[in-house]
């Protein structure tokens, strides 16, 4: 669960001129009230973290994104790192809202909720580390539904063109799950009991390559200006 979410990123974009435009109206109406999704509410000031095309990256969201990797990983990236990630999803979003590609469900995102609760020891240890964070429960839903959309519409987008055929299937089998399960003194089952799972295994892995491709490719063509800290007012 926890390398599945986007953080995302674990992703695209229409490269078409009316991109930009759309993005950054886009970027008009989901701007949060600095801060407003942590816990106990403190307004602090906003700023802007970086330009993209004619959109921005705000320092709050900046913020927000590390205390959700704090959360989850129990460490955040640094800060060039989270502004990169930001711009990915800033793309990809742009690419899912020009194909009119649909949001979760609130029974997904409730359910990516509930997941993300049980990798902790009790309920009660996973509210305290929501509050350690700085993050309220509808912000963490809030950014699990992102994860969602953006995650969903890759695989959306590169499912099809992510073949795999029986000869891969069977040299995961025996180069790398078999391997793996005997280093552990676990029991080896046969390929045929185990090939669905590899296949998707190895369609997912051949997703995120072409997505990580695609995004590269695409940040680089894009006019994407990072404001130092020292620079911030």
């Amino acid at each position: 669960m926890r390398r599945a979410i986007f953080i995302f990123v674990c992703a695209l974009w229409l490269a078409g001129p009316g991109a930009g435009k759309a993005s950054a109206r886009r970027q008009e109406s989901s701007t949060r009230p600095p801060n407003s999704a942590l816990a106990g509410g403190t307004q602090t000031l906003d700023g802007v973290a970086a330009r993209i095309e004619d959109g921005i990256l705000t320092e709050s969201e900046v913020r927000e994104l590390a205390a959700f990797q704090k959360l989850v990983d129990g460490h955040a990236k640094a800060r060039f790192e989270l502004i990169r990630e930001l711009a990915d999803q800033w793309i990809v979003r742009g690419e899912a809202e020009a194909a009119k590609y649909a949001q979760p469900s609130a029974e997904d995102v409730g359910r990516a909720y509930a997941q993300l609760a049980a990798q902790f020891p009790s309920p009660e240890e996973f509210k305290n580390r929501c509050v350690a964070a700085g993050l309220t429960e509808t912000a963490v839903r809030r950014m699990l539904g992102q994860q969602l959309y953006l995650s969903r519409f890759l695989d959306y987008r590169f499912r099809p063109a992510a073949q795999v055929d029986p000869k891969q299937v069977e040299a995961y089998y025996r180069d790398e799950f078999a391997p793996q399960l005997k280093a552990r003194g676990q029991a080896v089952p046969p390929v045929e009991e185990v090939q669905d799972t590899i296949r998707e295994v190895l369609i997912q892995r051949a997703i995120s390559e072409r997505a990580t491709r695609w995004l590269d490719e695409t940040r680089e063509r894009l006019k994407i200006d990072v404001v130092s800290e020292g620079d911030r007012p």
